[in-house]
């Protein structure tokens, strides 16, 4: 079969852009405005330029850098020469940059010396790989010289949009973080889905204001690119940077947090700033004053890095989803599977598992992992959930423990869900406790709110009313704050230390 006949890559998506757009502003970047041409010719040189310094099939291009139109320029010429781009996330510590360096061992490093600079040289120093070119983005010598000094010749080259071209970092659930290998194929079943999801079309002019190392950013500037609308580029979120663009570009997008919104609105409590072309949920009297308001039908769903970000929508069924996470939309499978692999019923909890083109090829240089997490033909996904009876889903919260009662499995992420749903609680982290009759039984350490009152028995009846009843705690303690992890994530390995967990399955103190 000739595979460049059914082949499109993002190359390939380029250069049908130059000629089919060939007016049309593609980036927007500190004193950077491409055409699509400009931009086709300037990845083309780009491709030579890191063929050049030795980036071939199977290389690696590492990213310590900010927010950055060459993020999109490298993933498209990296995507060309069969290499893998990988934008690291630049807010982690020296020693963390420091890892990802040894396990990605990439040919060429592009970083940055503003604001980040002491943390990539620190790393830089703590790696134990030597090999790398580093490459600094700004200044002499940098990135704009970097591609400015190469050929503009157009070379043949025969790119595989089945081949993985994106590594993204994920969270260290097992101790340490993992990068997902993600295929232009991936990329361009995820944008075909985006278009139609968050109505972008040519006009759209998208404000990068999210973190380009977060596929919730990156997969909105894909797919903004493949339907051939604007890229708008700010180093990192800063309201005054983000104030000041989406008035002078005119977006009509932008990954804004409701923090964000809520800082965007009392800056231009003036009016100042013209925000009236940003399409945005409603967030508050203020700032919906501001903006054009659209419901929140694309605001909730299910997804995860190794898939190319959310693979159901609250989108699909809209105002008749009994699940919160909505409906899968069309360019994956989900099915809700028991540890055996067979289906549970509508209603059960089991893990999510999701099988189509966005599903990433593998993690880097962890094949054990990939046995696990691909098994029987489907992406594993480490995390719990429920079809509802109108085949709708429900998230309930990862598979990082398991409490086991008799002969029922529990997941504390379903109990504390449940819990969090009392008015009276603020926080609760759920552990297995050892029983004599029952292997385990649950408890409960709760942090209610400010000024609120309840008890355990009132906390167990609640469980009691909306889960099964096995489910419920047995015990309940009331606590001031929960112990935290580096990351932020309520810390259950302290909360067994401290209030007696223990006697998973296993023998771990930590679930299967």
């Amino acid at each position: 079969m000739n595979t460049a006949l059914h082949s499109l890559t993002l190359g390939e998506i380029l250069e049908e852009h130059r000629r089919a757009r060939p007016q049309q502003l593609a980036v927007v970047d500190e004193g950077l405005r491409l055409t699509y041409p400009e931009l086709a010719d300037r990845v083309q040189r780009l491709t030579n330029a890191l063929e050049a310094a030795g980036v071939g099939r199977g290389e690696r291009v590492l990213w310590l850098a900010q927010n950055h139109s060459g993020v999109l320029e490298a993933l498209i010429a990296c995507g060309q020469l069969g290499a893998l781009f990988c934008p690291a996330n630049w807010r982690q510590s020296a020693a963390e940059l420091a890892f990802v360096i040894d396990d990605l061992e990439p040919r060429l490093v592009v970083w940055q010396d503003n604001e980040i600079g002491a943390a990539v040289r620190a790393a830089r120093e703590q790696a134990r790989h030597r090999d790398a070119r580093w490459l600094p983005l700004d200044g002499p010598g940098g990135w704009g010289e970097f591609i400015a000094a190469a050929s503009a010749e157009e070379r043949p080259r025969t790119p595989d949009a089945n081949d993985p071209v994106l590594v993204i970092y994920t969270a260290a659930f097992d101790g340490r973080p993992n990068g997902a290998l993600l295929s232009q194929r991936a990329i361009a079943w995820q944008d075909m889905a985006l278009i139609d999801i968050q109505d972008l079309g040519c006009d759209t002019r998208f404000l990068n204001s999210g973190p380009l190392f977060h596929v919730g950013t990156l997969m909105v500037t894909l797919a903004v690119f493949h339907i051939g609308g604007t890229n708008v580029f700010i180093r990192r979120t800063d309201t005054e940077a983000i104030a000041r663009m989406i008035h002078a570009e005119r977006c009509t997008y932008a990954f804004l947090m409701q923090t964000s919104c809520a800082e965007l609105a009392a800056l231009n409590r003036d009016g100042g700033f013209d925000f009236s072309c940003l399409r945005s949920a409603s967030v508050s009297p203020e700032w919906d004053a501001m903006v054009q308001v659209q419901d929140a039908r694309n605001l909730f769903g299910y997804g995860q890095t190794e898939v190319m970000g959310p693979v159901a929508w609250s989108y699909y069924g809209w105002g008749h989803n009994l699940g919160r996470n909505g409906r899968s939309g069309p360019v994956a499978q989900i099915r809700i599977l028991d540890e055996s692999g067979q289906e549970v019923p509508a209603g059960e909890v089991g893990e999510i598992c999701v099988r189509g083109p966005t599903v990433m090829n593998g993690y880097w240089r962890r094949p054990e992992l990939n046995a696990q997490r691909q098994r029987d033909g489907w992406h594993r996904s480490n995390d719990l959930g429920r079809r509802e009876a109108d085949g709708s889903l429900t998230f309930i919260g990862p598979k990082a423990r398991m409490i086991k009662s008799g002969a029922e499995n529990i997941y504390p992420a379903e109990v504390e869900g449940c819990l969090r749903r009392h008015p009276a609680v603020a926080e609760v982290g759920v552990i297995g406790v050892p029983d004599a009759a029952w292997v385990q039984s649950v408890k409960a350490i709760v942090v209610l709110k400010p000024g609120a009152h309840t008890d355990a028995d009132a906390l167990i009846e609640h469980c009691r009313a909306h889960i099964a009843s096995y489910k419920k705690p047995r015990h309940v303690v009331f606590v001031d704050a929960l112990p935290r992890t580096a990351q932020g994530a309520v810390d259950h390995t302290a909360l067994d230390a401290a209030h007696g967990g223990g006697g998973y399955p296993g023998g771990s103190t930590r679930g299967a």
